[in-house]
């Protein structure tokens, strides 16, 4: 049954606040990959995990965070919500190798290369040229595998992805995106890319931003399911999850905040536009405390089996992780 498996939500940034976690516990899910920054540097990302540890003191009894696995099982067996957190971008180490290991200790277990930008360490999907991993990139992705921090390549462009996915001892995600043969945006995945990372172990979160969907907002869940179940079909269930990409109750700042951070004066509107610049409608099977469970009855009824179903929305996450967050000597 659905609320009884171990369920896994790759990637959210919510209004993080006490309605939204029980929000979050009703609706089953045991674990959340939480958005800790985008484009905030080291100091202002240690006044994130600040914030964060108030959010846990003041709701402990719906929440908790999560260091490894075993904290996920924790969070499960108390009927707590477990919190994880990632970076979206590599700015929390500024220029500074070593603060790899420091933000691993404090909590940051994922961290993507780049966030659709150059970055020190990669090329982002919206730039034109791509050059790949730069020389911080190799050093950097080297001290993500020693320490046990998730590579993360789902805003980066086509070649620093394929070199990251060979770069890497271990396997690496990524969180949130859709292949491109469902819906063709800058920031979906091709089937080279796709059966790479899945050959090497690593896991793709099928994300439900509209903007990345067959359809956008009319997306239908059949439509997702299908898009699931044409994957399977290219590489296999094992390595698929959800990465949800969740925005729920976030003003316009937040997005703008999202696509410009500091480095540009002129407004970007991402995939939008300037005449399409809000957040888009929200999926209508997939905005409250059913959407996971949904998605979950959604599998079965397109004929996946009941341990596939479950395997897509937590156990591959969870085996996933397992793997890759401790530390090597």
């Amino acid at each position: 049954m659905y609320k009884d498996q171990i369920i896994i939500d790759g990637l959210q940034y919510c209004k993080w606040d006490r309605e939204y976690f029980l929000s979050l516990r009703k609706s089953g899910i045991t674990a959340v990959h939480v958005t800790l920054v985008y484009h905030e540097m080291a100091r202002e990302t240690l006044t994130q995990f600040a914030q964060w540890n108030k959010l846990f003191e003041l709701n402990s009894d719906l929440i908790m965070p999560v260091m490894n696995m075993a904290d996920v099982q924790l969070a499960k067996s108390t009927g707590k919500v477990g919190i994880f957190f990632g970076a979206q971008n590599c700015s929390p180490i500024d220029d500074e190798i070593g603060l790899i290991e420091v933000m691993r200790k404090q909590g940051l277990l994922i961290m993507q290369l780049t966030y659709n930008n150059q970055s020190f360490l990669a090329t982002g999907c919206y730039e034109k040229n791509d050059s790949g991993i730069t020389r911080f990139g190799k050093q950097a992705i080297a001290e993500m595998n020693r320490v046990g921090m998730i590579i993360d390549m789902s805003h980066s462009a086509e070649q620093s992805t394929l070199e990251a996915i060979d770069l890497s001892s271990r396997p690496i995600c990524i969180s949130h995106a859709n292949p491109i043969f469902a819906h063709d945006a800058l920031r979906n995945k091709s089937n080279e890319v796709i059966k790479a990372l899945t050959a090497r172990g690593g896991l793709l979160g099928f994300s439900l931003y509209p903007f990345h969907l067959p359809n956008g907002s009319a997306c239908t869940l059949d439509d997702f399911c299908e898009m699931i179940a044409k994957t399977a079909d290219l590489v296999g269930v094992d390595h698929l999850g959800i990465g949800s990409d969740l925005c729920l109750n976030q003003p316009q700042e937040v997005l703008e905040w999202m696509r410009n951070g500091k480095w540009s004066k002129a407004m970007d509107y991402g995939e939008g536009s300037s005449s399409n610049s809000g957040w888009p409608d929200d999926l209508p099977w997939f905005k409250d405390e059913h959407g996971m469970e949904n998605i979950y009855n959604g599998l079965i009824k397109y004929g996946f089996q009941e341990k596939e179903a479950n395997q897509i929305l937590g156990g591959n996450w969870f085996n996933f992780l397992s793997d890759g967050l401790e530390p090597k000597n």
